[in-house]
């Protein structure tokens, strides 16, 4: 009888069936590997999150709907008291009213205007609608930004149509996980000479993406490639024995 005509092995059985199980394994992790950073990202942000101590910024409070069968019918946003923004100001969005409050400063903060006595305590959005699956971008400008800090705290709170209010006020430690609903920050890095502001965010006319959509999804396509990278080798190699082995 011919070597190429004789039954396949127990053992050439036991590989194939191997290789299929570690495939499986590969593709169901790469699965839940989008699942788990499809969540993660799906907090209320700042986009940009970072300018200069001292200079001018238009940033956008960037706001997910996480429910599946409401949509969010306000954003009430705090602005820090510690280290407060003299100067705000707020881009309309089509369906939505702003209202802003103001509060007394303790100590005036001195501007290139002169001294400030007052400044935004909240900006709460009402009156549009933010449906499942869909996000919204609220723009502020900001001005004369504090120099004394490293970091702004925008404490933030989402309520839903059927009720849900989810409280985005988490303070997050660094080296420590992030916590569930972690409060938007703005990190401020020293001032440069170039004198430039931080380009407005949400004024293309295009939605953009929510933050860290682009650096998560390509950390996961990177992560899913070398898993198939792998399943491929080891099926190879199985392969290869098999072939060795009825030769």
């Amino acid at each position: 009888m011919s070597p190429h005509s004789a039954t396949a092995s127990p053992a050439s059985g036991r590989a194939r069936r191997t290789a299929r199980r570690i495939a499986v394994v590969g593709v169901t992790g790469a699965v839940a590997l989008i699942g788990v950073v499809g969540t993660a990202s799906a907090h209320v942000k700042l986009d940009p999150d970072t300018a200069a101590q001292g200079s001018d910024a238009t940033v956008a409070f960037q706001v997910p709907n996480e429910e599946d069968s409401a949509s969010t019918v306000s954003l009430q946003v705090s602005f820090p008291t510690d280290h407060p923004v003299p100067s705000v100001d707020v881009q309309p969005v089509p369906g939505w009213t702003a209202t802003v409050k103001k509060a007394p400063l303790a100590t005036p903060v001195n501007t290139d205007d002169g001294p400030v006595s007052e400044a935004v305590s909240t900006i709460t959005w009402t009156g549009g609608a933010i449906a499942p699956g869909q996000f919204e971008q609220f723009p502020v400008s900001l001005g004369n930004l504090p120099d004394n800090t490293g970091s702004l705290t925008f404490k933030a709170i989402q309520t839903y149509s059927n009720g849900d209010v989810v409280r985005w006020i988490d303070l997050t430690t660094p080296g420590a996980p992030e916590p569930a609903h972690p409060a938007p920050t703005l990190t401020l890095t020293p001032a440069t000479d170039s004198g430039t502001a931080t380009p407005a965010a949400g004024t293309t006319g295009t939605a953009a993406p929510a933050s860290g959509t682009g650096s998560s999804t390509g950390t996961v396509l990177g992560i899913i490639g070398v898993v198939l990278g792998l399943i491929g080798a080891v099926t190879g190699g199985l392969a290869l024995r098999k072939r060795s082995g009825t030769a």
